[in-house]
């Protein structure tokens, strides 16, 4: 048997759904064979791997994640397109003014601005371990991440400039968190998913203000969840924005747009 083969064994009965992928991922992080070992254990254990190699892979990109930050998943790769999709209506003569709030380790701002010739980039977050880790991912591109809630993070001179605005805020109800796998509910920060007793707690607070802070033109993107969607645009209807819902069914994906005027794609 392998090493490759007895690890990913190993990771399968612990309940690892891609255990070889997972097995290879593990073998080419490590530098010593006490670390693999260690870092094995550690997925046996319930850690995510993304927590223990330090990466994730998002939209073809490696992401810095840390311990205590919510690890981007792939559907959230889709909200990426939209917002990208949305980013080449914007007028050419000037650099889009891109936001990332909730940004967690700052992936989804990240994966945005690779996609772009030309942007302002801010992110803001509430949880320091998570601040510090988006700036691994953010200030190499030359954007800028802000501790704090919400818009309370961001720079007033943003205010009415900004032409894509990010919110993958936490939206799982409160009494679901317990349902979710051992690896996010235990490992990653709850303030990252508990979204309230529906789940629209943060969808509500974002929405209630993006108007403010929207361009001419500017568009709100707020991932979701397929039952959620309804209450998500209802949330930025009820905020003054016009609101209209995507979806990816195979990747399990949803996102609400929320414009100041109407949109077409």
């Amino acid at each position: 048997m392998t090493r490759g083969t007895e690890i990913a064994t190993a990771l399968r009965a612990a309940g690892c759904v891609f255990a070889e992928d997972e097995a290879q991922v593990l073998i080419d992080s490590a530098t010593h064979p006490d670390e693999l070992n260690r870092m094995v254990e550690q997925r046996v254990q319930g850690l995510p791997l993304e927590h223990i190699v330090g990466w994730a892979d998002f939209c073809g990109k490696r992401m810095a994640v840390g311990p205590g930050v919510f690890v981007p998943r792939r559907r959230t790769e889709f909200l990426v397109r939209q917002a990208a999709m949305i980013a080449t209506l914007l007028p050419t003569e000037r650099p889009a003014v891109i936001v990332d709030l909730c940004c967690g380790s700052g992936a989804i701002g990240a994966a945005l601005s690779d996609q772009l010739a030309s942007y302002r980039l801010h992110a803001t977050d509430i949880e320091a371990a998570a601040v510090a880790c988006a700036r691994r991912n953010v200030e190499p591109r030359g954007g800028r991440v802000h501790q704090g809630d919400l818009y309370d993070a961001l720079p007033r001179e943003l205010m009415g400039r900004v032409d894509v605005l990010l919110a993958n805020a936490p939206y799982v109800p409160t009494g679901y968190i317990g349902l979710m796998p051992p690896e996010a509910r235990l490992h990653e920060p709850r303030v990252a998913l508990d979204g309230g007793a529906d789940g629209l707690d943060v969808q509500r607070r974002v929405a209630r203000d993006a108007a403010t802070w929207l361009a001419p033109g500017g568009v709100l993107l707020v991932e979701t969840s397929e039952t959620q969607a309804p209450g998500t645009a209802r949330a930025l209807a009820g905020a003054g924005l016009l609101a209209s819902t995507v979806a990816d069914e195979e990747l399990g994906a949803w996102v609400v747009l929320g414009s100041v005027r109407s949109i077409s794609f």
